[in-house]
């Protein structure tokens, strides 16, 4: 079980490897792409220096002006994930092929054994194609989803690829609060 295990984070590794050099040759190296991501680093550091400078007394001119500033902040970001979408899509592909084989391989063949029971929604993912009751018992496709979302992640840090902390904090996420406009 713990040659699976270690197998399964070598394959991790790989494909986040893989997705980063197919994404550098169809998007990071591209012109269109450096000047984006510049120009979403420019806007960013700009508008956190507006806003730090501003504070809470705001006119409405300055309210206008940081609108405009985060809308094409905004605009430039959708510009950025759609310059990034022809990768998405061949590393998509290309791992839809790569997960039938894997699958092939480690079906049925419980690779590591969970610290917990995972939640009832999970449990699906977590004990997929494997024989018995124990939901401790880990199946190839949940171990490997853990380890690639957590690996390439690290992996685009180490090379450079991740966005600014700037940029990000700006760019927000589907889990942080909307701001509100008063």
């Amino acid at each position: 079980m713990i040659e699976d295990t270690l197998l399964i984070v070598v394959i991790s590794v790989c494909t986040a490897l893989l997705a980063e050099g197919i994404t550098y040759l169809l998007v990071y190296r591209t012109e269109k792409y450096q000047k984006l991501k510049s120009e979403v680093e420019k806007q960013s550091k700009k508008l956190e220096r507006t806003k730090e400078n501003v504070g809470e007394a705001i006119d409405k001119t300055q309210k206008k002006k940081l609108e405009r500033q985060e809308e094409k902040l905004k605009n430039n970001n959708r510009d950025l994930s759609m310059v990034k979408m022809k990768s998405m899509f061949a590393i998509g592909f290309a791992f839809t092929a790569l997960m039938g084989m894997f699958n092939s391989i480690f079906d049925g063949r419980v690779v590591a054994k969970l610290p917990f029971v995972p939640i009832s929604w999970l449990q699906g993912l977590s004990h997929r194609n494997l024989l018995g009751e124990d939901y401790t018992d880990c199946s190839f496709i949940f171990l490997y989803i853990l380890c690639t979302m957590s690996i390439r992640q690290n992996i685009q840090k180490l090379l450079g690829f991740a966005p600014s902390r700037s940029a990000n904090k700006q760019a927000g996420s589907m889990w942080a609060p909307p701001t509100q406009s008063k």
